[in-house]
């Protein structure tokens, strides 16, 4: 099987992913299920004629010394994926992930537009999308650059691992970065970005203290920060970059979070009730007073409860949204219990609702 009847396959079933490895069948994810999409198996010679076709001689020389690769391609010119190829068990394996083109507004995401467009609207600061992978921080994180790009005259500084949605200069100048093609590293794009005079800098992943210290270091200096992390709620958030650092440096990173955190969106997709797609549940802390004040005294096991009281920023928790969805129809109540990170409490509200 070539490369581009994998890739009709893919887009033919609307596959969020595919996965191929040497001696397996063609699976796909699909609504966040992974189902088999072709019997076919692949051999050992079809995956490393695949990478053959694939990959320019950067990859093939990074897929020989690192024992993996990331890039991302266009296709048809219609279509763009990333992917990733790596050894396991000593063979070839590969995952492809599929680019959305097509940049959506806030609404058709089915998140709330005003709170988001009042981050993108942050002078300084920090916003950061965090959930686990394919939960859409991506296309979210697209959509604040392209609202951006559409409003505010800026230059935006893309640090990307690698290139995912590209942008069209609108109102804003945006430039984007890969690591390994035109700079070496988050740390190093990060310490050359005062000559680039950004006001706007987005930072693919931030996954290491160097990255955070960058990010926060930037943030100070007045420009706002837009990142990802793989944490699952806002309190997991800040307890994992309050983690990043020994434990002499929380106290000053905490002060710092305090008047630099912005914002954190969580999200998570999850089945629609209809069985026809998936819809985002999210979770979003901004800062205010009180935000301020528990993230400085460090008592973050308090601002949920803050959370759920603070709709006039337009915060609001997991569980708030998640009986949203189901009073609204568009998931059900055993899919609210399934990606509720407080089952009981949520339980408690859906009876009080008469929703279970």
């Amino acid at each position: 099987m070539q490369i581009n009847e994998i890739l009709d396959k893919m887009i033919e079933a609307k596959a969020s992913d595919i996965f191929i490895r040497t001696n397996s069948v063609l699976r796909a994810r699909i609504n966040t299920l992974v189902t088999t999409i072709s019997e076919e198996v692949f051999t050992k010679e079809n995956i490393d004629q695949l990478v053959k076709e694939l990959t320019d001689d950067r990859g093939k020389k990074h897929l020989q010394e690192k024992r993996s690769c990331e890039f991302a391609f266009y296709y048809k010119e219609s279509w763009r994926f990333r992917a990733g190829i790596f050894y396991q068990r000593d063979s070839l394996a590969m995952v492809i992930r599929k680019i959305d083109l097509n940049i959506p507004k806030f609404d058709s995401l089915n998140l709330p537009a005003k709170v988001l467009e009042k981050f993108c609207s942050e002078r300084r600061g920090i916003v950061l999308l965090t959930g686990i992978t394919g939960s859409g921080k991506s296309t979210t994180i697209a959509s604040m650059i392209d609202y951006m790009n559409d409003h505010h005259p800026k230059h935006i500084l893309a640090i990307e691992e690698p290139i995912e949605f590209t942008f069209q200069d609108k109102k804003c100048i945006v430039n984007q970065r890969e690591i390994g093609i035109d700079v070496h590293s988050y740390a190093d794009a990060l310490r050359q970005f005062a000559l680039h005079s950004p006001d706007v800098i987005y930072i693919g992943n931030v996954r290491d203290p160097d990255t955070c210290y960058a990010a926060l270091t930037a943030a100070e200096t007045g420009v706002l920060v837009v990142s990802t992390l793989h944490t699952v709620n806002a309190s997991s958030t800040i307890e994992r970059i309050i983690n990043f650092f020994p434990p002499h440096q929380h106290e000053l990173i905490l002060t710092q979070l305090s008047t630099l955190l912005k914002g954190v969106v969580s999200l998570r997709l999850i089945p629609r009730a209809d069985g026809k797609g998936m819809v985002p549940a999210y979770e979003i802390m901004a800062l205010s007073p009180s935000i301020s004040r528990l993230i400085r005294e460090n008592k973050i096991w308090e601002i949920p409860k803050y959370m759920e009281k603070g709709d006039v920023y337009g915060m609001n928790t997991f569980n708030q949204c998640l009986i949203r969805l189901v009073e609204e129809g568009k998931i059900n109540t055993d899919s609210a219990i399934e990606y509720t990170d407080r089952r009981e409490e949520l339980e408690m509200e859906l009876r009080n609702r008469n929703l279970f």
